[in-house]
This record gives C-alpha cells, structure tokens and sequence, in this order.
C-alpha cells in the first residue's frame, strides 16, 4: 500500500463532457450513475427491470429491455441500429456478463464509434468460460480447485471413481445458467445419483458444465483483488476485500463485504492479471484452502461487480478511473483506499444469519455484534435517491406474490 497515492476523494476529471452508457448490471449500474452522475457527466442506462441504475435521479436517459427479449439483440438495435448516431461517443461499460458478451461479438463495429473499457474479446470470452478460466489460472500458476469438464453423462460416469464429495455443479457460462435455474450453481453434499442428475439437468437446458471440488470452510476465506488496466499495461487500481457473509451460505452472492488490504490475494491477481494481459476493470476471487493454506481462484470478472459502491465509498472509485483513462485525462492513481469499511445487505444478511445458526455457526448476539458499530454503507438506500431501493422492494413483494400464486 502507498501512503503517497493520489487521493480519489474530491477529485473531479477537467472535463466531463462525454457520456456514459452502462449495459446490464444491478447494484453496479446504479452505484456508477450515482457516482459519475453527481460530477456531472451524463449516464444513460440499459437493461432488465431490475437494472436499478436505471431508476435513479442520475441517469440521465433509460432504455429497457423490453421483458421477454433478448438483451443482445435490444442492444444491437440500440448502438448499431440506425438510430443509434445520437449516442455515437459514449464509453460503455459492461455491468453483466451477457454485457460482455455482447461486446466481445460486435468489438469491431462498437470500436467505431464508442469508446470501450475491456480486454480483447478472445479473452473476455476465455473469462466467460468459468473451465477456461480454470485452465488459464493453471497455465499462469496460480493454485485452482480440482475441476472436470462434463459433455456428457458418460464423461460423468468415467470420472466416478475420482470424485469426492462436497462438489459442485458449475456453468461454463455463469449468465446462463441463472437464466435457466435462478441459481449461479448447484451444491452437491454427498451421493452420485444426485450429481448425476443435476448434471443431467443443465445438459438437457442446452448448458455446458463442470464438476468443480468444493473447498471447504467458511466464507469468510473469500477474498478478491480488483484492479484497472489502461492500455499501455498500467494498474492504476489496486483495491481488495474479503467476503463476511453470502447468501445463500457457500453458493449466493455477498451480502456483507469488507474493504480490507490483502497482500497474498493481491498479488496473485496481479500474477494473473499480467499473464493473461487484462485490460479495462478486472476483478479475481480466491478462497483460502483451509487444507493446505493455499489461496484457490474461483473466478474472475473482466466487468465491475456488484460491490461498486464499497469501492467508491472507500476510495477506490474504479468507474471515475476508467473514464479518465479513456477521455485522455490525468485521474486517480488509488493504491490505497480507507480499510475497514463494509458493504451490507440487511435483509439478504440476516437470511444468511438464519442459515448459519441453523447450521450452529453463528448465533444472534454474534450476528448483532458483527453489525452494531462498525462502518456500514448500503448498495440500494440513499436518501437524496430513494426511488432505486423502492423499486427494489417492489419487486421483492412481487416475486413473492408470485411465488404464492
């Protein structure tokens, strides 16, 4: 860490003349309007209904996918259609994989006449690949979980006699799969019928898989490093954290995150980083192997995350970086950033809470305690922005209607 790092509080790029577009995301996409939209730089907004930067006070301009289309083929009606001259100029970011995506396939086209914050698109395609990721992270000598490639139930039945449980049934491509089930994975405790069935499940929906071993332990062994990477090969980002809780325990997204400096976890992100030759925002998460001490990739993220707003809380505001970097401006070099700062999800964290005492691993006065008096901020609410966090609650309500129904 470099106590002399340029401070990022306060700081306002000279110009703030050209916009921003953010494709897909959640919480990400809103934290980035919120942020670069009160420096006055217009952000426009598109994706699902639960694109939630698209209801805030600082998007500029919204374009929703319509519900029950594909948000590639909107998009490419949206930026290479021929209405798309007027936002001719803007950045784009990617908030989602399906974002990314869509930009690796129409690079060249979208290179024209937007500006753009990714890696080249054989990797961001190769980082899509959750296998491929695997096998780079080998390659590049950074310790991985033992993993499988699945493409058939016969594939499953030759590996049989290898395969130890807890394992877990993971996408290649994480996007579709929730798209299919709700769920980024399926967790198998224990007994070969059940792998065999989940795995036969994902390949009747047309979905590539892996058999990816399941470390143990908590958590809290959950750690990324996240860093930006201009285009002569320069970090000028180098922020990490670690996991407190998810939800669902060991499977869901992070529900309470801290921002804390981890050498190990940022130095092997910056091992691979270099090997793999990022460019743009980039984020990497290990696991500590509690059997033999090693940290252990469990993906990476070539997109900004849905902890964006720890990020700008704390210092280390990843989306004002970028777009200094691309509109040629001097920006922001964060080396350091305010540690001990946390990210929650109240309602999503106190679930998660009933399922570690469930599981005897936390108790109520241990949960109140981990809260009470600690530097707390929060992805949805903001009083001079409310309208994202009602909307958000409506949506609850609804899902939970239908579920009834």
């Amino acid at each position: 860490m470099n106590p002399n790092t340029q401070p990022s509080a306060g700081f306002k790029p000279a110009s703030t003349a050209t916009p921003v577009l953010v494709l897909g995301g959640k919480d990400n996409s809103l934290a980035i309007a919120r942020n670069l939209g009160k420096l006055g730089i217009a952000v426009r907004v598109s994706g699902p209904a639960n694109c939630w930067g698209m209801n805030s006070r600082y998007c500029a301009e919204r374009f929703p996918v319509p519900f029950g289309s594909g948000a590639a083929a909107f998009w490419t009606d949206l930026l290479l259609g021929p209405e798309s001259g007027r936002l001719h100029g803007h950045i784009i970011f990617a908030g989602s994989d399906e974002a990314l995506e869509f930009i690796a396939e129409h690079r060249e086209q979208l290179a024209e006449h937007y500006l753009l914050a990714v890696s080249a698109p054989q990797l961001i395609m190769d980082l899509l690949d959750k296998q491929r990721t695997l096998e780079l992270a080998r390659e590049a000598g950074v310790a991985t979980p033992g993993f499988w490639k699945i493409g058939t139930l016969n594939d499953l039945e030759l590996i049989r006699d290898e395969l130890k449980f807890p394992l877990i049934v993971k996408p290649v491509h994480s996007h579709k799969f929730v798209r299919a089930f709700g769920k980024k994975l399926f967790i198998i405790e224990d007994g070969y019928a059940d792998l065999a069935a989940k795995v036969g499940l994902a390949l009747e929906h047309g979905l590539e898989v892996a058999i990816v071993e399941l470390i143990p332990g908590p958590d809290t062994l959950l750690s990324s490093y996240n860093s930006f990477i201009n285009e002569e090969g320069e970090s000028l980002l180098d922020f990490t954290k670690r996991m407190i809780r998810r939800y669902p325990v060991n499977s869901g997204n992070g529900c309470y995150h801290i921002a804390e400096w981890e050498p190990e976890t940022a130095r092997l992100g910056k091992k691979l980083f270099d090997y793999l030759g990022v460019r743009g925002f980039a984020n990497v998460e290990f696991k500590r192997d509690p059997r033999d001490g090693q940290l252990k990739i469990i993906e990476i993220n070539g997109r900004f995350t849905a902890a964006h707003e720890l990020f700008v809380r704390s210092g280390a505001p990843a989306d004002l970086i970028a777009y200094c970097s691309l509109t040629g401006q001097p920006g922001p070099k964060v080396t350091d950033f305010r540690q001990g700062l946390r990210l929650w999800y109240p309602i999503l964290d106190f679930l998660a809470f009933l399922q570690l005492r469930q599981r005897g691993e936390l108790n109520f006065s241990g949960w109140v305690k981990s809260i009470v008096g600690k530097p707390v901020v929060l992805a949805l609410v903001r009083l001079d922005d409310p309208r994202p966090a009602l909307c958000a609650v409506a949506a609850n309500i609804q899902r939970l209607i239908r579920g009834r129904g």
